[in-house]
């Protein structure tokens, strides 16, 4: 039986694209072009690369990127949209708990929860992170985000899921969080690119900063910080809040 996740993503490419929080990308691998110091001959992994926004925007600006994710239709979409744009990506469809990569970047990102925090229990989350490290060199970075539980513990998702329903595609709804686990339960209703109207009940793991900052120490890396994530806008001027809705990492060994 197909995981939520790998059910939502099976035929979504083109509706997904037109979702308001995938509309931050220019902004996003501006930030990412600054924290690698723009130096062009580093190799960047874009673990959950979905349709490709991340890898093709780095690689129009001439970094080389290859993209990974479970998705097959995503990955076929996002082989079309680097065609479209004239750039060469190596895009291959891999499990990120399980990526056959050794020491071979210089740099993931794992951006607009790539898969991590989507898995069912928090071993699974691990291993992306434990497989997200493997990929990189003994000096790498890893730039990922994830959903920020502070603002969870402290906002009702209700008026996050009207604004949602309004500027997108999908809506969300029944959404019950459990304090024991961190887990947010919800059912999402959406639009497939052929047009089928769908439901899926939906489970997402949340994090706090002291357990993102714990599994990162226990995979060895010396220097972690972590801010407000602000769509198409992030910076390390940004300290996180209750206000933010997912957190952005940046970790270097």
């Amino acid at each position: 039986m197909k995981q939520w996740y790998e059910a939502l993503f099976e035929n979504y490419a083109r509706k997904y694209d037109k979702e308001c929080f995938v509309q931050g990308t220019v902004g996003e691998c501006d930030f990412i072009e600054a924290e690698i110091g723009r130096d062009k001959s580093l190799k960047i992994i874009d673990i959950g690369c979905g349709t490709g926004r991340h890898a093709i925007e780095l690689a129009k600006r001439g970094y080389t990127v290859t993209g990974v994710d479970l998705s097959e239709s995503q990955i076929a979409r996002a082989r079309e949209k680097a065609k479209e744009a004239g750039v060469t990506i190596d895009f291959k469809k891999h499990d990120a708990r399980a990526l056959p990569f050794d020491g071979e970047f210089d740099l993931a990102i794992m951006l607009c929860e790539g898969g991590f925090s989507l898995m069912e229990t928090d071993e699974m989350n691990f291993e992306i992170l434990k497989s997200a490290t493997r990929a990189i060199k003994s000096n790498g970075k890893l730039i990922f985000t994830t959903l920020n539980g502070l603002f969870r513990l402290y906002h009702s998702m209700d008026h996050l899921h009207i604004e949602h329903s309004d500027s997108g595609n999908a809506a969300y709804k029944n959404s019950t969080f459990d304090l024991m686990t961190f887990r947010d339960h919800h059912t999402a209703v959406f639009e497939d690119d052929s047009g089928n109207k769908k439901e899926l009940k939906c489970n997402e793991r949340y994090y706090v900063p002291s357990e993102i900052a714990w599994l990162l120490k226990s995979l060895e890396f010396k220097k972690i910080d972590i801010f407000g994530a602000k769509l198409g806008a992030f910076s390390r001027n940004d300290k996180l809040t209750t206000d933010d809705f997912e957190m952005l990492i940046i970790a270097e060994r």
